[in-house]
């Protein structure tokens, strides 16, 4: 029976394809792809139309008439200072509800009020306003807890860069009497004659297996919150304790035998002040792992 094309079903003649010289191309899109296509271009397109909304922006904003495109230019201003006047006062709301309990006499800088607060103006994601309201409320009760420096880092950062530092900051330890938060990633040990001998043991722990990647650490320095390279402490005597602290768990290192040194990646002075605002969690994965290297060398309590 020779076919014709009334024989061929409408779904048939959506997906037809012709080999020309080889090449099998479609002759035709199926509708369901093209109702899908047009639906995910409709909801891109109202994402850019609103994001745009929000800096008084719009397809046809300026007119020839220069009375309407001074109108439209001036209601776009305004619509600018009102969102940054909607931030300082998110920031204001937020620093207003956080408890301080150490206050001092000293007076707030002047030049540092209104350098934050022209940043913070400009700060529109929620998560962000917490973290300058936070600061605010602290150096109100603290004058000089956060350089201009840290200010001006944090405001280049992202919500995203603080997710990042978020991680970094639950697997942070200090030690007591110091300031200064540390990444605590395994030990170096000076070699004996004898240690050809011995069974290889991990030294270091993988942080990617704890929930903070390569890609993280890069980013982190980039941003100079850690300093860039791995750090080596003193060397510890055989018998020497020392205590570090993470997120709420004591960890007292007792060392087994001389020449051994802790390895870490160490906090900037702008990733220290940050450190202290940060709401943190422990990170239960990155204990037991580092706990199970470092017992290679030293008793643990």
């Amino acid at each position: 029976m020779k076919i014709t094309p009334q024989h061929i079903s409408p779904e048939m003649k959506k997906t037809q394809k012709t080999e020309v010289n080889g090449t099998i191309t479609a002759t035709s899109q199926p509708a369901a792809e093209k109702v899908a296509n047009s639906t995910q271009t409709d909801a891109s397109r109202q994402r850019m139309l609103t994001w745009f909304a929000r800096v008084g922006i719009s397809p046809s904003m300026l007119s020839p008439d220069p009375k309407k495109q001074k109108h439209a230019l001036e209601r776009r201003k305004q619509i600018l200072e009102t969102q940054k006047a909607s931030n300082l006062q998110a920031v204001l709301n937020i620093a207003l509800n956080v408890s301080i309990n150490e206050q001092t006499s000293d007076n707030l800088d002047p030049d540092w009020f209104f350098a934050f607060s022209t940043m913070a103006e400009e700060i529109y994601s929620p998560p962000m306003q917490e973290l300058w309201g936070k600061i605010f409320a602290v150096e109100v009760a603290r004058p000089g807890s956060f350089s201009l420096r840290t200010l001006q880092l944090l405001k280049t950062l992202t919500h995203r860069d603080a997710k990042v530092f978020n991680k970094a900051v639950n697997i942070a330890s200090r030690k007591s009497n110091d300031t200064v938060p540390r990444i605590l990633v395994g030990y170096h040990k000076r070699k004996g004659l004898l240690s050809f001998l011995r069974k290889p043991i991990p030294e270091q722990i993988n942080l990617a297996s704890v929930g903070l990647s390569y890609p993280d650490l890069l980013s982190l320095q980039e941003m100079k919150l850690i300093y860039a390279s791995e750090i080596e402490s003193a060397e510890y005597s055989e018998g020497q304790q020392v205590t570090w602290r993470c997120v709420n768990e004591n960890i007292t290192l007792t060392c087994k035998a001389p020449g051994v040194a802790l390895v870490y990646y160490k906090f900037t002075s702008v990733g220290s002040e940050l450190y202290k605002l940060v709401t943190k969690s422990t990170n239960e994965t990155y204990l037991q792992e580092i706990k199970q290297v470092l017992s290679e060398v030293f008793n643990i309590s």
